[in-house]
């Protein structure tokens, strides 16, 4: 799929920059997505209950595989403008 098209659509790729806006206000921020690989969300995805969702990790950590946010909806993130 083309990156236009995908910016079009406003989809989230794994490694996307996405500003999240949930409901965990002391969460809000810049982070990396990451499809969410837990058995809960692994399970949804496969029997096709629930839309993909997201783990965020800060890009700025000194372990960059440090998950701040698990569990995120799609509608809970925004791509950011620097994936462009």
């Amino acid at each position: 799929m083309s990156d236009t098209l995908l910016r079009t659509l406003d989809l989230v790729e794994p490694g996307d920059l996405v500003l999240y806006h949930g409901s965990k206000p002391e969460h809000h921020g810049l982070y990396l997505a990451q499809p969410c690989d837990c058995l809960d969300c692994g399970v949804s995805d496969y029997l096709g209950i629930d839309d993909v969702r997201y783990r965020l990790v800060d890009p700025f950590a000194d372990d960059p595989y440090a998950c701040k946010v698990h569990h995120v909806r799609r509608e809970s993130i925004t791509r950011s403008a620097a994936n462009a």
